[in-house]
């Protein structure tokens, strides 16, 4: 079936990743309708599970590699694989060629979510509009691994009303990092104390990033400390659904 310019669309597939399938559904919905707007079919293979990055990142190279092939098969045949999520993107993108060796090239077709729709799409029709002010958190392996960072800020700066401020030490980890905040808690949760201390000193009504992992991290900081901050996934707010759904 033909778009409306009259070409065929992409057809991607949507790895969902397993915090928006288990915890935040609405940023892989926001994460369909953001790619069907810039003209794409969108797939989300069935059979598709979690990324191995737990798995990986402890050690297990056994399982990780396990679950990676099963990935590579769920998804084989696909030209775009795209991810709401730069941790597990940069876990397919970079990681999977060192635990399968030849992988097919398939981390060449994995993409970042707002990277996919501004570097292969080119993609500027946002119509969203959200009259807030807001920050922007870099995850680390979307930044580092990826090279996610004008991207998501090119889309927000087309949302109607919404101010986007930049966030002191924004490239700062937010103390995450998977299993890190499990091996490492004193150190995790000093680092997204800073974190937290960084967005209310900014002034800024919302917390805005691209990985689910980071946004629940300190969505958590900020709520125990009775910030009345929203955070929210930056897909939710491009799709026009921040008054669809509450913050984390």
């Amino acid at each position: 079936m033909a778009s409306e310019t009259g070409k065929t669309p992409r057809t991607v597939a949507l790895f969902a990743t397993c915090l928006a399938d288990l915890v935040r559904p609405s940023v892989a919905f926001a994460s369909v309708r953001l790619l069907e707007a810039a003209g794409c079919r969108v797939d989300v293979p069935a059979a598709q599970t979690c990324c191995g990055q737990p798995a990986y990142n402890s050690g297990d190279r056994k399982h990780a590699a396990r679950i990676a092939r099963r990935t590579v098969r769920a998804f084989r045949g696909y030209e775009w694989i795209v991810v709401p999520s730069g941790s597990c993107a940069g876990m397919l993108r970079r990681h999977y060629a060192d635990l399968l060796g030849d992988d097919e090239g398939f981390g060449e077709r994995v993409w970042e979510l707002t990277s996919f729709l501004v570097d292969v799409c080119g993609f500027q029709d946002v119509r969203a509009r959200w009259p807030m002010t807001a920050v922007y958190h870099d995850s680390c392996a979307g930044l580092r691994e990826l090279g996610v960072k004008d991207q998501p800020r090119a889309l927000l700066a087309m949302v109607e009303g919404l101010e986007l401020a930049e966030l002191p030490d924004a490239e700062v980890c937010c103390g995450f990092g998977g299993t890190f905040c499990v091996k490492y808690p004193d150190i995790s949760t000093a680092m997204v104390r800073d974190k937290a201390a960084a967005v209310k000193s900014s002034g800024a009504g919302a917390l805005l990033a691209g990985d689910l992992g980071c946004l629940m991290n300190m969505a958590g900081r900020l709520s125990r400390e009775g910030s009345p901050v929203e955070v929210r996934h930056v897909a939710e707010v491009l799709a026009g659904m921040a008054d669809e759904v509450p913050p984390l």
